[in-house]
């Protein structure tokens, strides 16, 4: 009779590891249910895995690595503002701006005192000379282009005698009557610079 009850057991725990090994149980459920409880002489020692007991270090691979910070690149530092020196040779007391034909400059004004420049200009070439004299500013363009010659480029114009302005031009060239200011200067003067404000002219 106990010969019986140890077969049976047996029987039911092998039947019971096929089964949880088609589930996925695995190895360990299989050697579970191979150990007949009634038979072993001693009890289940319990297993122990060298490698779970022992601390793992990994050495942290070059992808982990801190990376050194990365320098940000300086920034440009912008050009200073010519800085106001000596006095304009213009004598209209109103004059918002004076240009100077024979010393190639021009300077801003308030009040007759010097706020801006002088900066370098070119102006009107042989049969386009700019003619001398005080005149207004009647009007302004950010983009203006030529309707005269071929829509050529005129940023920042400062119209202040016919169709002759400040504006952003070369100034290794002589223009045909316009005043040829750097980009920075073009861009003080149109901002400078209002509707009928006076602009001397001299020699």
């Amino acid at each position: 009779m106990h010969v019986r009850k140890t077969v049976m057991a047996m029987a039911t725990l092998t039947a019971t590891g096929l089964l949880l090994t088609a589930c996925g149980g695995g190895a360990d459920v299989r050697n579970a249910a191979q150990q007949d409880p009634l038979t072993s002489s001693s009890p289940a020692q319990p297993t122990t895995s060298s490698s779970s007991t022992q601390p793992t270090t990994t050495t942290p691979s070059s992808s982990t690595q801190p990376k050194p910070s990365e320098q940000p690149k300086p920034k440009p530092e912008p050009k200073p503002e010519p800085k106001p020196t000596g006095e304009a040779p213009c004598t209209n007391i109103a004059a918002r701006a004076c240009v100077d034909l024979s010393a190639n400059k021009s300077w801003l004004l308030d009040n007759g005192k010097v706020v801006y420049g002088p900066v370098p200009i070119t102006h009107g070439r042989k049969g386009y000379r700019t003619p001398p004299g005080s005149f207004r500013v009647f009007h302004k363009n950010k983009n203006h282009k030529s309707s005269i010659f071929n829509n050529a480029p005129m940023p920042n114009s400062v119209f202040f005698n016919g169709g002759i302005a400040f504006h952003q031009g070369s100034l290794r060239q002589t223009s045909h009557g316009c005043i040829h200011l750097s980009p920075a200067a073009s861009q003080k003067y149109f901002s400078y610079l209002g509707y009928g404000d006076v602009v001397q002219v001299v020699p």
